[in-house]
């Protein structure tokens, strides 16, 4: 037993090296203007993005065969890179792996069919796709967020003053500490999570086909609030005041009304999954 043991070990020593000897890295440097924008196109692997001071764009590839080149264009406010697959590459030997460090209030662009995809601290816009990529937004604020995916999770945390836009077809999304003018959630059969404050002034709009949705608000929310299942079941921690919609709220289904001075407006819908608006 002690000697099969041994040689297993011997064996993932080896495969590990010989992963090892296969990867290559790839590092590029660009001076940019202010505000420029940053595209990343990989096919298969992760990206990360963080903030750098200065005007210059990192870009720190790792390649896992000779399958697959990263190549580039750039001009004094763009830079784009992708991966190139050459002939023969799939999933595994096509993949590269991006570290990027971007000023930051440069805009990126971001897809990876794999991922996952990760940005974090800019105040640019940013455009996030992916296919069963997961996808990671954290403490950005005053960008446009776009985000697409179809079966990826999504997760978006401490945003503020932004504009959140986010659609998916299988994946579930979650949402903390998120406020803005516009966050606007839809996604066919994921289900949906809000834990936030549903901050002043904005317009949430959370649907779901077929998935659940929770949204956690403190007893403080100033909201104007509307929640519709038609085949779901739908429920509410906080006392409303009750107001006229153009559909007749039913018990245990729909629901409409408004919390302090209804300062954002807040909409829950789905087809047939289950609402629960919860009390902090």
């Amino acid at each position: 037993m002690q000697r099969a043991t041994s040689y297993a070990v011997g064996l993932i020593v080896v495969f590990a090296a010989l992963a090892a000897a296969q990867t290559t890295r790839q590092e590029m440097h660009f001076k940019v203007a202010r505000r420029a924008s940053v595209s990343i196109v990989n096919q298969y692997g992760a990206i990360s993005v963080k903030p750098a001071p200065g005007k210059v764009v990192a870009i720190n590839a790792i390649l896992y065969s000779g399958k697959v080149e990263v190549d580039h264009s750039k001009g004094r406010r763009r830079v784009a890179v992708f991966s190139h697959l050459l002939e023969g590459a799939d999933a595994q030997t096509g993949r590269v792996d991006y570290e990027v460090l971007v000023p930051a209030d440069a805009s990126v662009t971001l897809h990876s069919t794999t991922g996952p995809l990760h940005v974090e601290k800019l105040r640019g816009d940013m455009m996030v796709e992916g296919s069963t990529a997961s996808v990671d937004v954290r403490d950005v604020s005053a960008g446009h967020i776009h985000i697409k995916t179809l079966n990826g999770p999504v997760t978006v945390t401490n945003v503020s003053d932004g504009l959140v836009e986010i659609t998916s077809v299988g994946g579930d999304v979650a949402l903390n500490s998120v406020n803005g003018s516009l966050v606007h959630v839809n996604t066919s059969s994921g289900k949906i999570h809000y834990d936030g404050d549903f901050g002043d002034g904005g317009d949430y709009s959370l649907t779901t086909h077929s998935g659940d949705i929770e949204a956690i608000a403190p007893a403080y929310a100033s909201i104007e609030v509307v929640a519709r299942s038609v085949q779901g079941t739908v429920e509410k921690d906080f006392p409303l005041q009750p107001e006229h919609t153009s559909f007749v709220p039913r018990a245990g289904s729909a629901f409409a009304g408004t919390m302090g001075e209804a300062a954002s407006s807040v909409k829950l819908l789905s087809f047939s999954g289950k609402i629960h608006l919860k009390k902090r």
